[in-house]
């Protein structure tokens, strides 16, 4: 048995390294993520396989605008993210689409939606999201 784990050690040791080199790297400053369906189309096409670079860092130091596309917490499934536009910020006038309408974004939540508004869920269905809980600038999920 002692053989067995002296000859595993050479490769356990930089696997064990490796993993939390990995698991540092994707909480501070950026990971992939799986972009699912047709909701972003055509910025996104949602086939399988398609990931997008999420870069944390930018919290810090970039001011969002209107128009950048951001990743967050889905208000359906708190498990899962989805990828939408931002539309409107703190303060702005949106009118919804299909409808009349018109409404003020709340200081500290933003309005999101996706490039395919025909089978996006978004905050034409959920409303203004509050991604600005604790800081300026959204959180990073």
């Amino acid at each position: 048995m002692a053989g067995v784990l002296g000859a595993l050690r050479p490769y356990v040791k930089p696997c064990i390294a490796g993993s939390l080199i990995s698991v540092t790297v994707a909480d501070r400053y950026a990971y992939l993520t799986p972009i699912h369906g047709a909701s972003m189309n055509p910025t996104f096409e949602g086939k399988t396989g398609e990931y997008a670079l999420v870069e944390r860092s930018c919290l810090q130091r970039h001011q969002f605008s209107r128009g950048d596309v951001v990743v967050f917490t889905s208000p359906r499934d708190h498990r899962s993210k989805v990828v939408k536009r931002l539309i409107g910020l703190p303060g702005d006038w949106i009118q919804v689409p299909e409808t009349a309408d018109i409404r003020q974004i709340p200081q500290g939540h933003c309005w999101v939606e996706g490039d395919n508004g025909s089978v996006s869920f978004d905050s034409r269905d959920y409303g203004p999201m509050d991604v600005w809980p604790h800081k300026e600038g959204p959180s990073p999920d």
